[in-house]
């Protein structure tokens, strides 16, 4: 257990953060030791209380604004990790990044405009290797990446065509970056959730007609929350994964066995 008299000088990174997945990533990482650094690009409210919570819990952390789907955005935010940091008395150095930021959408093949696409494949697929890029040379020798795939790579739902095929990228990114980062002591795995309650699913799986779908293919037999994805994520930025790198670990309750 972690030491709440004790200031930490690990440090996390949680892009998209300020809800859902990300919120819950980072209250587990700061209850394991972390400082951690929040992200939003536009719910700062909720980051507010994200951070609040860390803060009530013992933890330390910083909320910081970027959109980490480009280029600019990215530079912009690191820069102003660099900054956070410093001013909390801590090196310019990250120990643990999750590529946390993501978008859903979800339309039949034959709807899905170009922009969709664009949107998609920015956000998930740019933006994470691009994120990736310009962290490691903030990121320290046996340091974690953690990147967002979902259990959509791997069975096939006909809602999801674009979505699942960033996914897919995000899984053959993850396994060259680990060969590539290898030498220096990273490990980068991937988390591939099912279907979890947070915002993002709220318009069918918190119908009973979408939960009890979920539970017709879904091995465990209750709805996931955001943390057990989190608890998940913490097990792949902590010690015990040392030896587990260039992974797809699914986290979907056995979701279409």
């Amino acid at each position: 257990m972690p030491n709440s008299q004790n200031k930490s000088t690990r440090v996390a990174v949680v892009t998209g953060s300020s809800r859902g997945l990300g919120a819950a990533t980072v209250k587990r990482l700061a209850r394991d030791g972390f400082f951690v650094v929040i992200n939003y690009v536009r719910s700062k409210k909720d980051g507010e209380e994200v951070l609040r919570e860390v803060e009530r819990a013992g933890g330390r952390g910083v909320l910081i604004q970027g959109d980490v789907s480009g280029l600019g955005g990215i530079g912009s935010f690191f820069e102003q990790v660099d900054a956070a940091l410093k001013s909390s008395g801590l090196p310019a150095s990250i120990d643990v990044l999750v590529a946390n930021a993501g978008i859903l959408i979800s339309k039949p093949f034959a709807e899905t405009t170009e922009d969709d696409f664009d949107s998609l494949f920015d956000t998930n697929v740019k933006g994470v290797f691009f994120l990736v890029q310009k962290a490691l040379p903030r990121l320290r020798d046996n340091g974690r990446i953690v990147t967002l795939s979902s259990g959509l790579s791997r069975f096939a739902n006909p809602m999801f065509t674009a979505y699942s095929a960033t996914k897919g990228a995000i899984d053959v990114m993850t396994r060259v970056l680990a060969q590539e980062l290898g030498a220096r002591g990273i490990t980068v795995n991937a988390i591939a959730p099912g279907a979890v309650d947070t915002d993002m699913n709220a318009s069918w799986l918190r119908s009973e007609d979408g939960r009890a779908m979920l539970m017709s293919r879904q091995a465990l037999k209750h709805i996931a929350v955001p943390p057990d994805i989190a608890d998940a994520i913490a097990f792949l930025a902590g010690p015990d994964s040392r030896w587990i790198t260039g992974q797809r670990i699914e986290a979907s309750g056995g979701s279409s066995l």
